[in-house]
């Protein structure tokens, strides 16, 4: 029976003509234009390399933690206010110091010659640590340090010890209150976060901590904003790298397996290789920087176009088996196959578009470079397959007679594709009713998912941030801050009675709100001068600000004097913990707003901004997704000008991302920003299969030639390499895995997972409900009339 679906590689003449009119309204023939001169094309070829190395080194990096929430919205704009007011956080480089002996006198001293070291460090600004901390001051005088500049001994250290253990200053804000953890804030310049110094001063501080605390058997970690910014920049890098060398690998090793040519390598790996390289080039000229998202664009690239470029060269290798010549071979196979890669890059165009929904600034460009990464693909796809063709594949007749008769590989995969066709297209009603009560089942579980969002998924976690951040989460009550911004009404200074009152109640208010520890602001001063010093005069506490140094000052008091902060932490839970806590601190504050009208107070900082975002901005992508399934099925149904292809390419187009889905309630996860992206682009991508399947059913459904048969050889002659480019996908983009963003892990693996749930789709769902279709259409319209 097999032998009967073999004769469409003899007699491929008959299906060159095709029907009249083509799917891609004949964008399809962009592809035949370079062919027509291949030499020139080639140059023209190179001096676009040549352009997109320049474009590819005016790439940056954006490193920026808040990136996914940078939006036009107010609660950013207000985010954006107080940092440029406030630039203290983004600035910290947060030291962790961690053991049971960290309190012990020889640990100590070694301790503070370390924290004196690191102020010696190049890009320093000045640092806070429990040396920091004062005594109580003599009347007219400036108070003495806590730590005197030789430590007791014997009794009377441990009596200071215990000294230091209670001071209000430190106490479960610099040291835990088992004296176990300190937590050392060195200031950075801003100019050295913003540029590639920030890797010396980073290394400048760890070679420090080795040498000074290297024997102490204490714990000593990094973390805080820069640190994570450095350890984003460095996994972005090292993931690009490892993105392109493990996919192009990919490629080329399936390529040459199944094709044992390496002339056929090269016209199936090489386009999708050069059109990672022209749009990451043009993505550097139109400035866009490499973040999270944006650094998964190659593997992304290489699934849009080198499953294009592997039905491309099926089909030409196809004809040159059936006795065609190499240019008359490419050129059908862009005829016949070109349509379906046109169509099959709308679709993912149409994801892509799809992220400009998005409130997110972040993933809005992420769209953007997608859809152009998109047309790029096709065009270098479409073009150099043909060209590559023509130029590369030599002895066509010789290769003709030889694979003939020998070509095993991928005779398996079509023996394969036509035992599980022969048994979908049997009983057609049946399968399509499993298919919609299963994935109506699937799609159920999906509704279920919630979305989640934490800070630490955007970070390394393989490295010592996040690590830090956790020990502060649990002897600190927590390393993200969440500050509550006062700005004073005109006619109201700093140390007005109004003003200092209205510091005071904020202050209050955040202290005793559940959740929020490590409370900071300009009234902790006041009240420690006012228990230790017995004054709670203006004049005082204006002395005192004024000596202390401006990178301390600029935490809590802009440089205009016209606003303030209580600044507060809050461990790394999941937005849906924390937005309780951040409501409930914004509600609290109102009684303030009422006492003290014309004052604004006003809760934010990265972690209010992503409780209160994230949880809407992952359900509008979410919402945007089911809004995709519509659209996708309209436009491939208006391309087709067939309302049973619309229809036939819902259930298969589902079935990944629910499929997907269900893993992830499976696994206890929810909806978070990389997930609702890779199910997003996932889909569009997962479609290509469906749509090279339905153009060759197109096709092969030809006067005399039943449904069933068209649907069998449809299967057998796009069936291998379907599957082969599924392998090489699925390959391309779980080298993500290997990333230490777990973003970015996520995406990988759950749209590796998406590609090979939409091959099943496609094999045991598409078929069956295409062929229930086909019937039903001859019932309601006769035979004679076309279903596709």
């Amino acid at each position: 029976m097999l032998e009967k679906h073999r004769e469409n590689e003899v007699h491929v003449d008959k299906v060159e003509q095709g029907p009249a009119t083509s799917i891609a309204f004949g964008l399809e023939r962009l592809g035949l234009i370079a062919v027509r001169a291949p030499i020139v094309s080639c140059i023209i070829l190179l001096v676009l390399i040549v352009g997109a190395v320049f474009g590819i080194y005016r790439i940056k990096i954006d490193d920026s933690l808040s990136q996914l929430f940078r939006s036009n919205t107010r609660e950013f704009k207000q985010y954006e206010e107080v940092t440029k007011k406030f630039p203290a956080e983004e600035f910290d480089v947060l030291v962790v110091v961690e053991g049971k002996t960290l309190l012990a006198r020889n640990n100590l001293e070694k301790l503070r010659d370390f924290i004196t070291d690191m102020q010696l460090v190049e890009g320093t600004r000045g640092l806070v640590s429990l040396f920091s901390a004062r005594q109580a001051p003599a009347p007219g005088k400036l108070p003495a340090a806590l730590f005197p500049a030789e430590l007791p001994e014997g009794a009377a250290y441990d009596q200071f010890i215990e000294t230091v253990k209670n001071n209000e200053i430190i106490r479960g804000k610099l040291l835990s209150e088992d004296g176990t953890l300190a937590l050392i804030v060195l200031s950075l310049d801003p100019q050295v976060v913003a540029s590639s110094k920030l890797t010396k001063t980073v290394g400048d501080i760890r070679a420090l901590m080795k040498e000074d605390l290297g024997d102490t058997g204490l714990s000593v970690q990094l973390s805080g904003v820069p640190v994570m910014q450095l350890e984003i920049r460095n996994a972005v890098e090292r993931d690009g790298l490892t993105y392109n060398i493990l996919g192009i690998l990919a490629g080329c090793v399936i390529a040459i397996i199944f094709f044992r040519k390496i002339s056929f390598m090269v016209v199936a790996a090489f386009p999708p290789m050069i059109a990672i390289l022209i749009a990451l080039g043009a993505l550097g000229w139109a400035n866009f920087n490499l973040n999270m998202f944006l650094n998964v664009m190659t593997p992304l690239i290489m699934v849009i176009s080198f499953s294009d470029s592997m039905q491309l060269t099926f089909a030409a290798r196809d004809r040159l088996i059936a006795g065609q010549d190499k240019f008359t071979a490419f050129k059908n196979a862009v005829l016949v196959v070109g349509p379906a890669c046109v169509l099959t890059h709308g679709t993912a165009g149409i994801s892509f578009i799809a992220l400009q929904f998005s409130d997110s600034d972040l993933i809005r460009k992420f769209g953007e470079a997608g859809l152009a990464a998109t047309i790029i693909a096709l065009i270098t796809v479409l073009s150099l397959v043909p060209v590559f063709g023509v130029l590369f594949v030599r002895n066509e007749k010789i290769f003709a007679v030889k694979f003939q008769s020998a070509d095993a590989g991928v005779q398996a995969l079509r023996n394969f594709c036509y035992w599980i066709a022969v048994r979908m297209v049997g009983r057609p009603g049946l399968f399509s009713l499993i298919a919609v009560l299963f994935v109506g089942g699937l799609g159920v579980i999906y509704a279920h998912l919630e979305p989640r969002y934490r800070l630490a998924d955007q970070v390394p976690d393989k490295r010592q941030a996040v690590a830090a951040s956790n020990r502060l989460d649990a002897k600190l009550t927590g390393a993200n801050p969440v500050n509550v911004l006062i700005q004073f009404p005109k006619g109201e200074t700093l140390y007005s009675p109004e003003t200092l009152q209205t510091i005071a109640d904020v202050h209050a208010t955040v202290e005793k709100a559940a959740g929020v520890g490590n409370v900071w602001s300009l009234e902790t001063l006041r009240r420690w001068l006012a228990e230790k010093a017995g004054s709670d005069d203006v004049a005082t506490l204006e002395e005192y600000v004024n000596v202390i140094p401006e990178h301390l000052v600029r935490r809590f008091i802009d440089a205009e004097q016209d606003a303030v902060v209580v600044a507060g932490r809050v461990p790394d839970k999941d937005s849906s913990q924390l937005l309780p806590i951040v409501d409930k601190l914004d509600s609290e504050l109102d009684a303030v707003r009422k006492k003290h009208p014309g004052y604004e107070v006003a809760v934010t900082g990265l972690a209010a901004i992503a409780a209160r975002n994230s949880a809407g901005m992952i359900e509008k992508l979410n919402r945007g997704l089911t809004v995709e399934f519509a659209l996708v099925a309209i436009f491939i149904g208006l391309a087709f000008r067939s309302w049973v292809v619309m229809f036939a390419c819902i259930l298969p187009g589902i079935f990944p991302v629910v499929m997907s889905g269900t893993v992830l309630w499976a696994m206890g996860e929810g909806l978070q920003f990389a997930s609702v992206v890779a199910l997003t682009v996932s889909f569009g991508l997962g479609l290509s299969a469906t749509i090279h399947f339905l153009n060759r059913l197109r096709l092969e459904s030809r006067p005399g030639v039943g449904s069933a048969l068209a649907v069998e050889r449809a299967t057998v002659l796009v069936g291998p390499a379907l599957i082969l480019t599924t392998v090489v996908l699925a390959c391309g983009l779980v080298v993500t895995v290997f990333s230490d963003l777990p973003s970015l892990r996520l995406f990988g693996w759950l749209s590796a997972f998406s590609m090979v749930a939409a091959l099943v789709a496609d094999l045991f769902i598409l078929r069956p409900t295409a062929m229930w279709l086909i019937n039903l259409h001859a019932k309601l319209q006769g035979p004679d009339k076309p279903a596709i």
